[in-house]
């Protein structure tokens, strides 16, 4: 009997802790009528431009914060390969007087119509155009040996269109045959000692369908 009293004022108890915990609890409702931003000045840090289009490309607007998850889409594929080159600086030249987000040569700007490489430096928008362009023609260049390697792996790597752009920007597109034709035996490296290869690697299974191939791209 005694046993059965105390497991009743037990129960009884633990209810009552339960009941006031669960009160006690409960998050205070603030009114929020009496509150007003009348004559406060406000600092927005979003933009109020309603005419922004959705596919502006990421590096249209330079010393801006742009810093989305690009996954595999064209726009990440360039942003990857100017961080890796330049860590995105357009206003760069290297110890081998590359230029640029994406580290151009001056015979390569030339090529797509470039001949001041001062405005160049200076202008992200023709440095965007130059990408582009490049791209576009290494395309051209390589379409045979897209439609004959992608999806084969050679040395281990998946050999994709992406790929094989990134390391034609890194080696041109000439390099990129005779590693491709020669089944990995022939790994051009650049003056840092990067190779093909690894551009294949790092830049590989990126949707790079955006690009047309066209031997006569230019920038201007």
């Amino acid at each position: 009997m005694r046993k059965s009293i105390a497991s009743y004022l037990i129960l009884t108890l633990s209810i009552c802790i339960l009941l006031f915990v669960s009160v006690s609890s409960k998050e205070t409702v603030i009114d929020l009528g009496k509150y007003s931003t009348k004559g406060i000045e406000l600092c927005y840090t979003v933009s109020q431009d309603e005419n922004i289009k959705d596919n502006v490309l990421a590096s249209n607007e330079v010393n801006k914060a742009f810093s989305p998850y690009l996954g595999k889409s064209f726009v990440g594929f360039k942003e990857a390969i100017g961080f890796k080159e330049s860590r995105g600086n357009y206003f760069i030249v290297n110890t081998f007087g590359y230029l640029g987000k994406y580290q151009f040569g001056k015979g390569t700007l030339r090529a797509l119509g470039i001949n001041n490489t001062d405005t160049f430096l200076k202008t992200p928008e023709l440095q965007e155009r130059a990408f582009i362009a490049y791209a576009q023609r290494n395309k051209w260049i390589l379409r045979r040996d897209i439609k004959n390697f992608v999806g084969k792996r050679i040395n281990g790597i998946l050999i994709t269109e992406s790929g094989i752009l990134a390391a034609a920007h890194l080696s041109g597109a000439g390099s990129v045959k005779k590693y491709l034709r020669s089944y990995g035996l022939d790994n051009f490296s650049d003056g840092y000692g990067t190779t093909i290869e690894h551009y294949m690697r790092k830049f590989a299974g990126y949707d790079t369908s955006f690009l047309k191939a066209d031997r006569k791209a230019k920038a201007m």
